[in-house]
């Protein structure tokens, strides 16, 4: 990232497609070819892990840090592999086009898959050198995944917490037994795993041979119910019950009196530095599998995390416990010499953060949305101040849409200093463009903006609103929505301030 380029943020989910979710097929090759069209070099999404609808199919609450998510997988693509047809999408009920509805999706793609594992047991013959290199590759988590998430059906879905203790405490024995018993269930597990990287790899090649790289997120804690905590509960910090003793969160600040409790588990980091910080680099390991540049949410967590007990309701009573960060990222410089890593570095940041990215040239985040307020010209969100060794954003995921929050998050003193910084009288209806226009104009060598951005969508577009669990992460982009109009405006931008890969 160290040469004028730009790129979207737009989760795959988030695309067009007549299943309900976007997906691998064709619709997101096409939209990899509008950035190519347009002059883009990346392609920023979400993480790709498996989503839960207890956690609001949020994609930084998954049952794996390591598995794919296999709604992202594209029915129309297994017509091609010979595992559908057809004439078998011909029921398939009409979704909306904008909003993602995940509990019905998830029924009706389940029996799609369903129908292609049949076809896949009947004629694995064709996929049997694929599949069994597949497995033996992903050997370290896989088998394991496939596991708990048979058991967690085979238990109603149920916690690995609450499971019987035998099998919460992983007794050989009582697994080999329920292994027998859920044979059929684990396979069909490892073969959706199959699919999903097959297809996902298929699309990034596509991107990687036409000049775009994927930007995705790897978060930095992980869910208690998840198979990582399962099958490695010596590396948090859990009680004999194998319930967690402290969780995760923020402390109080300027924007919540309580802070935020978000309740995973936190990492016992004495025991993850005996055993060489293995997890992490396997981790990190499978995640440059799937992108091409990490952007690692939370990052101030590898200084210090604040850390609640979980008998507590708020996240009051807490306190800041360190982290070896510097030895864990000279494992990772000695395990990935290029260590292709965007930092998010948002909120309060200490010495020591920086300091850490400083010496490891690792770039940090500005947000467009938050340099307005008291102290504008000081302010390090503010293009003035912007630096090279930076990545730009109008608004990321968990903000407003850039014509959302000027609508309806702006002070009339916000709105006399984005007037007068700006030099024009402006308006609500193309502030987006605006914004997009000063952050291209940054001497930072990244820019991003959020596809809702360039449409100019309001704030019921938006992606995520934090501390909130409901209707969150559904917003899709309209098939069409993206308008020659749009695609020469975008492009002209790129070229005008030098950003253009051509």
């Amino acid at each position: 990232m160290k040469e004028r380029r730009s790129g979207l943020l737009l989760h795959i989910t988030s695309l067009p497609s007549r299943f309900g979710i976007g997906d691998f097929g064709e619709e997101a090759y096409k939209f990899a070819d509008f950035l190519v069209e347009t002059r883009q070099t990346y392609w920023q999404v979400l993480p790709l892990n498996p989503t839960s609808l207890i956690s609001g199919s949020s994609p930084y609450a998954s049952f794996s840090a390591f598995a794919g998510n296999a709604l992202l997988i594209s029915p129309e693509k297994l017509i091609n592999d010979g595992l559908l047809q057809l004439a078998e999408f011909k029921d398939y009920p009409k979704f909306s086009d904008r909003s993602v509805d995940f509990e019905n999706v998830l029924v009706h793609k389940k029996k799609l898959f369903r129908k292609a594992y049949q076809k896949f047991q009947s004629e694995m013959h064709f996929y049997k050198d694929q599949y069994e290199q597949f497995c033996n590759e992903n050997k370290s988590w896989l088998q394991d995944f496939a596991r708990f998430m048979s058991f967690k059906n085979h238990f109603e879905d149920g916690a690995w917490g609450n499971w019987p203790d035998p099998i919460k405490h992983r007794d050989k024995k009582a697994i080999r037994k329920l292994d027998t018993k859920l044979n059929n269930e684990i396979e069909y597990q490892k073969f959706l795993q199959f699919i999903f990287f097959r297809q996902w790899a298929a699309l990034k090649n596509y991107c990687n041979e036409k000049g775009l790289m994927i930007i995705g997120d790897i978060p930095y804690y992980v869910n208690y119910d998840s198979a990582e905590v399962w099958t490695n509960p010596h590396l948090f910090k859990l009680g004999d019950d194998l319930k967690p003793t402290y969780v995760a969160g923020v402390p109080p600040d300027y924007f919540s009196e309580t802070g935020q409790l978000w309740g995973n588990p936190v990492y016992l980091w004495e025991e993850m530095r005996i055993r060489g910080y293995q997890w992490w680099i396997s981790r990190m390991k499978q995640t440059l599998k799937l992108y091409d540049i990490i952007r690692i949410d939370h990052f101030r967590g590898f200084l210090a995390y604040w850390e609640v007990p979980a008998e507590e309701k708020t996240a009051i009573n807490g306190q800041w416990i360190p982290v070896p960060g510097d030895e864990v990222f000279k494992k990772f410089k000695q395990k990935f010499p290029n260590l292709p890593i965007l930092a998010e570095d948002l909120g309060v940041i200490t010495d020591d953060v920086r300091d850490l990215m400083k010496k490891y040239k690792l770039p940090g985040m500005k947000i467009l949305l938050f340099a307005f307020g008291e102290g504008l010209p000081q302010n390090s969100y503010a293009p003035h101040n912007h630096i090279p060794d930076c990545v730009v954003y109008t608004g990321t995921h968990d903000n407003n849409t850039t014509r959302g929050w000027y609508l309806e998050e702006t002070s009339d003193e916000d709105r006399q200093r984005i007037k007068e910084y700006l030099g024009k009288n402006i308006s609500g209806r193309e502030i987006h463009w605006d914004f997009i226009h000063l952050a291209m104009m940054s001497v930072a060598n990244t820019v991003i903006f959020p596809v809702q951005d360039i449409l100019g969508l309001d704030s019921r577009h938006r992606m995520n609103r934090p501390a909130t669990l409901n209707g969150n992460w559904k917003w899709r982009l309209r098939s069409g929505e993206i308008t020659d109009d749009l695609i020469h405006r975008l492009k002209s931008l790129t070229i005008l301030f030098h950003r253009s890969r051509q």
